[in-house]
């Protein structure tokens, strides 16, 4: 592979930055649209990062595709403006910009798998100059969703990287799910949407509760056979 340290793609909500006030104002915004009670949001929380008709399907299981779809189409609208109007809370996690900067200058390849529309992601990446970090960007409409592995594929694909030199980091089963399906090493993080047990049940190596401990977990990943 190119010369570096290896390849670690990263969910964006729950990994990167913490979007989950946003995420369940839009949400409920969408469900009182439709004059829907809102979801609880512990369990809007719980499905971040599947594809977003799904994870409506998930909130709202007695309708159908249709509605779902149709659903999703609202939730995205009233994103959109909330962020048009500045309203979009979307935090960076305590020292992971800073570990971004430091993996970067070292030599890692730096990718994103998300949930997201790719307009999402590029807004949130601008909003705190993160954008440039990355080499490849793979996002909830580029192809089939988590835990699907296709992201990770095309994101070592567009590198140039092996599996064998790839890990994923991310909050959610999820991430864990796809990294398995990859046949890539995968790291959960603690600060997000599951439970650490969930994380390490799902298939994780490790799972970190801070920030400051993501440089050495994603060099301990080639001690271990993802």
């Amino acid at each position: 592979m190119p010369s570096s340290l290896g390849l670690a793609v990263f969910d964006c909500d729950g990994t990167l930055v913490d979007s989950q006030r946003s995420i369940v104002r839009a949400m409920s915004a969408a469900f009182g649209e439709k004059g829907l009670p809102a979801p609880d949001p512990a369990r809007v929380r719980r499905v971040v990062g599947l594809p977003l008709a799904e994870a409506i399907g998930r909130l709202w299981p007695e309708a159908g595709a249709a509605a779902w779809e149709d659903l999703a189409d609202t939730y995205k609208r009233h994103f959109t403006a909330f962020r048009l109007a500045d309203g979009v809370e979307e935090p960076m996690f305590p020292y992971v910009t800073e570990t971004l900067y430091r993996l970067a200058d070292e030599g890692w390849l730096l990718g994103v798998a998300t949930g997201k529309s790719r307009r999402g992601l590029l807004n949130t990446l601008r909003r705190h100059g993160l954008l440039d970090l990355f080499t490849t960007l793979q996002a909830a409409d580029s192809g089939p969703g988590k835990p699907a592995p296709d992201m990770l594929l095309r994101a070592i694909a567009d590198t140039g990287a092996s599996p064998g030199r790839t890990v994923m980091v991310g909050d959610t089963t999820y991430d864990i799910h796809m990294a398995r399906a990859a046949e890539v090493a995968a790291l959960g993080v603690a600060w997000g949407y599951h439970e650490t047990q969930e994380l390490i049940d799902a298939g994780a190596y490790r799972v970190i509760d801070d920030g400051r401990d993501l440089r050495d977990a994603l060099h301990s990943a080639w001690e271990i056979d993802p």
